[in-house]
């Protein structure tokens, strides 16, 4: 039977687009996780169609894809009740472009489902930015930012939609995805980690 108490990296599957991205991302971060916190974590990712009650188990989500995004009526309900209910899903754009098919697609999605509006800028100085590591800047930048495909700029900010105070949906157009998307071996060849801000997510999903 499976350690409830142990955190899990759970991918969310959803018909439309393509939700199978970066696939050796999770893997990195939870070795991050492993390396820097004394959060227990089961070894491997965890996939779960989003129309299924199994959501409901899961404390954290991730949601990623270049293409559409279109939820049927299951999806879509599930999605709602889950935010609203306490879950938090971490959304990143690997098209990392504002105009992409994705982001316009994504950004519809919420608005139908929570409000026109809903997805805010989050400001520099928010929690999940000093949850474990300090980011005085804010959500540091990704190599993918600025080589000259998707829209070419660096997105200073995430949005987020907040439910009673707490991030239940944290989205990005920054595509830490694939910034993320190494074998945890070869970080030692970086000059700074940088998962360091996946394990802030992480422990700001968890805790608060």
């Amino acid at each position: 039977m499976e350690n409830k108490a142990k955190f899990t990296f759970t991918r969310l599957k959803y018909r439309s687009g393509d939700w199978d991205t970066d696939q050796r991302m999770p893997s990195n971060i939870l070795n991050s996780l492993i390396e820097y916190t004394t959060i227990p974590v089961n070894l491997q990712e965890k996939t779960i169609d989003l129309s299924s009650n199994d959501l409901f188990a899961a404390p954290f989500c991730y949601l990623s894809g270049h293409k559409l995004v279109q939820f049927d009526g299951a999806e879509a309900a599930n999605f709602k009740k889950y935010v609203q209910n306490g879950g938090f899903v971490l959304v990143d754009d690997c098209n990392h472009d504002i105009d992409g098919l994705f982001a316009r697609s994504f950004e519809t999605q919420m608005q139908q489902l929570f409000g026109a509006g809903v997805l805010k800028k989050i400001n520099n100085q928010h929690e999940i930015y000093h949850s474990f590591f300090k980011f005085e800047k804010g959500p540091p930048t990704t190599g993918f930012e600025l080589n000259g495909w998707g829209d070419d700029l660096v997105h200073d900010y995430l949005k987020a939609i907040e439910i009673n105070g707490r991030i239940g949906v944290l989205y990005s157009n920054k595509d830490y995805g694939c910034e993320w998307d190494y074998d945890f071996r070869n970080k030692r060849f970086l000059a700074e980690d940088n998962t360091k801000f996946g394990v802030n997510i992480i422990v700001y999903a968890m805790s608060s």
